[in-house]
């Protein structure tokens, strides 16, 4: 181990109590951090230690939040085509990503928490479960972890691979730390050349460009179904602000305030819904809101369907894709302000056009290959975002358009899932003592953690 490693590892280790404090405070909103903390510091209980067979791999998957855990599900469902002998070892670093993993197991999978990147709690992690193979999500390089499986011979993959240029600046401000862990992927697969570009800046190895894996996700047909017959009983048009961050509610309010003030009537026309992307934030945000006088109708109260309001609140977890069959259009949140924008390619699935502010850094050629298909519109800032959604939601023509655009853009971009997992089948092909039988191999019969 490097000096410099040695170091990190340390201050990751004098860490622990900030760690600690921090769980504990986000606690008090999502109790679920405050489940088996001592998992993350390599303590697993009466968890038994596992030992690969070479027929039955165990396949880590690491993804961080709810976002990683989706594009995994993706990619899981094609591996277990591939390799239907696998079981999955699944860890997640928040409390949303680690409920959205829970639907991803089956007997004998196995989920723990994220290990902190100390050293001693990564060599507990991987010692403890001896993955055949880890698989990291979109963004989730840590050097400790990184460095631990180098040292154990377990090849990691990045997959779903992306980095903006604020992230590439920073990997290159400690390129002492981030270079040898970019190195010692055995494979990375990008979402675009951009992408690709900037992980090589990084020090990967880049193994393919294949697109984004969530353009291979399967929209719930029930809850789609679910929010249609909802907007029908709306008896207007709804258009939603859609997995809305920190500040830009204020924002939304402001430029409502501003619609009703200029075009009262077009204000009135629409069914107004609010989605915020933290759960933890909801509370707030009813008090937001009817501090500014608007009546608010919470989904987790509704029993047969949204109750009169001036404002739907979507205060739910895993029902986006009712929300999106519920919308006429969708303003996307993260783009308003600085954050570099949610994904919009689960609208696109479902059909739903979407207006997005100047910041999408984060998923810029998606982002601009959207506009291009015609299945969303970039806007200089809130009031521009009301007043086009507005406008595209009131004329018929107009939105049928967008709506074909947008299952087409969606459509035109599918696959990057199979020939992920068929790198990722290769990768352990080339793992030694891995054997990936011809049939279809029975899963431990244990309870899933």
């Amino acid at each position: 181990m490097g000096l410099s490693l040695t170091l990190y590892g340390w201050v990751a280790r004098l860490a622990r109590p900030l760690v600690r404090r921090k769980l504990a405070r986000r606690a008090v909103q999502e109790p679920g951090y405050a489940q088996r903390v001592e998992q993350r510091f390599g303590n697993y209980g009466d968890l038994p230690r596992y030992q690969a067979v070479p027929e039955m791999p165990l396949v880590w998957i690491h993804a961080v939040s709810l976002g990683e855990t989706r594009a995994a599900a993706i990619l899981l469902r094609e591996l277990r085509l591939q390799i239907p002998a696998l079981r999955l070892l699944l860890t997640n670093g928040t409390a949303t990503g680690r409920e959205e993993g829970q639907k991803l197991l089956l007997p004998g999978d196995i989920q723990v928490w994220q290990p902190w990147d100390d050293c001693a709690s990564v060599s507990a992690f991987l010692c403890h479960f001896r993955p055949t193979i880890g698989i990291l999500m979109e963004t989730e390089m840590w050097p400790g972890l990184a460095a631990g499986c180098q040292r154990e011979h377990i090849p990691l993959v990045l997959a779903n691979a992306r980095l903006n240029e604020k992230s590439l600046r920073g990997a290159q401000r400690l390129a002492w730390l981030a270079r040898p862990a970019y190195r010692s992927l055995r494979s990375v697969i990008a979402q675009t050349e951009a992408d690709a570009s900037r992980l090589r800046a990084a020090g990967a190895e880049v193994t393919a460009v294949l697109g984004n894996l969530k353009f291979d996700v399967e929209p719930d047909a029930a809850q789609l179904a679910q929010g249609q017959a909802w907007h029908q009983a709306a008896g207007k048009p709804v258009v939603m602000l859609a997995s809305s961050r920190e500040g830009e509610e204020a924002l939304w309010l402001q430029a409502l305030a501003q619609l009703r003030s200029s075009d009262p009537q077009a204000a009135a026309s629409v069914q107004w819904l609010l989605v915020p992307r933290h759960p933890q934030r909801f509370d707030e945000i009813v008090q937001l809101l009817q501090g500014a006088g608007l009546q608010v109708s919470r989904r987790s109260q509704w029993q047969s369907g949204p109750q009169p309001a001036d404002v739907w609140l979507g205060d739910s977890m895993g029902e986006m894709q009712l929300y999106y069959g519920l919308a006429d259009v969708a303003l996307l949140g993260g783009s308003f302000a600085p954050l570099g924008g949610q994904n919009l390619i689960e609208a696109a699935a479902c059909g739903c056009p979407v207006v997005m502010g100047p910041h999408t850094f984060n998923f810029a050629q998606a982002a601009d290959s959207s506009v291009q298909a015609d299945a969303a519109l970039r806007v200089a800032g809130m009031d521009e975002g009301l007043q086009q959604a507005v406008a595209i939601a009131s004329d018929t023509s107009r939105h049928s358009r967008m709506r074909r655009a947008a299952l087409q853009f969606a459509q035109a971009h599918r696959g990057a899932a199979k020939t992920t997992a068929q790198l990722v089948a290769a990768v352990l092909e080339s793992t030694e003592g891995f054997v990936n039988s011809s049939f279809e191999a029975s899963l431990f019969d244990e309870d899933s953690v």
